[in-house]
């Protein structure tokens, strides 16, 4: 497997792009009372015209459970919450 050195990494537009989308992203959950270091967190680009990032927060735990769960919508260069949706 190559190595690849964190200067080369800062270079990668992709992983800035999710990384800053996520650290926009997790002021929702605080702000909804979670705590997102204890959510389950996945990431998705959402499919659309808009080119969006989805970011849920889920119970790491959603076995025989409903709810709780959050959903932020980031612009793809992670500078604006365009949505957020709360779970049932």
């Amino acid at each position: 497997m190559a190595t690849v050195d964190f200067e080369e990494k800062n270079q990668d537009g992709l992983a800035l792009s999710v990384g800053r989308a996520l650290a926009l992203a997790n002021e929702a959950p605080v702000a909804h009372g979670m705590d997102p270091a204890n959510a389950l967190v996945t990431i998705t680009e959402e499919p659309s015209a808009e080119r969006l990032w989805r970011i849920h927060y889920g119970p790491r735990s959603a076995a025989n459970r409903r709810g709780g769960d959050l959903i932020v919508l980031v612009d793809r260069e992670g500078r604006a919450i365009q949505r957020i949706i709360r779970g049932q």
